[in-house]
């Protein structure tokens, strides 16, 4: 999978110290849709920001759904691969490290497959409204050696009317299970973003900048 596969969007990191992101939009999106949100999160870092390559009625995602809430599981895989791909050639040509995914909603999905199913592609991940996205993840142990420590905030909405907070919880508990350090707040916000998630969010890739300077 080669760079030119996805339509994206990289600008450079500004600053020393801070992580790359790689920011992935929500259904509808596009790859200018999170840079705004990644350098109030991260001012400095450098940005990878793809466009989802699924059209649902001329709306791109990252993978297909049957209905709402309801994954093409086969697709999930295949596509969490191709992101995956897309992430290692990308860090090649521009020389960065293994980024922090952002992710909000079908892109926060598709960042948890990738932490499930590629781990190696992601030094942690902010998941924004993010749902289990796969119903046979492989087995935790399967996981720990690469996933092991890796840190995941995951910021769910109490109003969420797309994601139950049953879904957010077993994701959190998913996660932790396969090694990831995970930090779960559910917030009193619905399924749009909010600047809790914004000031949250900042706050907690503060010491990962740390780390990396």
């Amino acid at each position: 999978m080669t760079a030119s596969a996805f339509i994206h969007r990289f600008e450079p990191a500004t600053g020393a110290g801070s992580p790359p992101l790689l920011l992935l939009h929500g259904t509808g999106g596009d790859e200018n849709d999170l840079l705004g949100l990644g350098k109030m999160i991260s001012p400095g870092s450098a940005l990878l920001s793809p466009r989802g390559r699924v059209l649902e009625h001329g709306m791109p995602r990252f993978f297909r759904r049957l209905a709402e809430g309801v994954f093409d599981e086969d697709d999930v895989r295949r596509r969490a691969h191709e992101l995956g791909d897309f992430v290692a050639e990308a860090r090649q040509r521009h020389g960065i490290a293994a980024p922090v995914a952002v992710g909000f909603s079908n892109g926060a999905n598709i960042a948890a497959a990738l932490l499930l199913l590629k781990p190696e592609a992601l030094a942690g991940a902010i998941l924004l409204r993010a749902m289990v996205p796969l119903s046979h993840p492989p087995e935790a142990n399967q996981l720990k050696a690469q996933l092991g420590g890796k840190p995941v905030l995951l910021l769910s909405g109490q109003a969420d009317p797309i994601v139950p907070a049953s879904n957010s919880a077993q994701l959190a508990a998913l996660l932790s299970q396969a090694g990831a350090s995970v930090t779960h707040k559910v917030l009193p916000a619905g399924h749009q973003l909010s600047q809790a998630d914004v000031s949250l969010a900042r706050d907690w890739i503060g010491p990962i900048d740390a780390r990396a300077a």
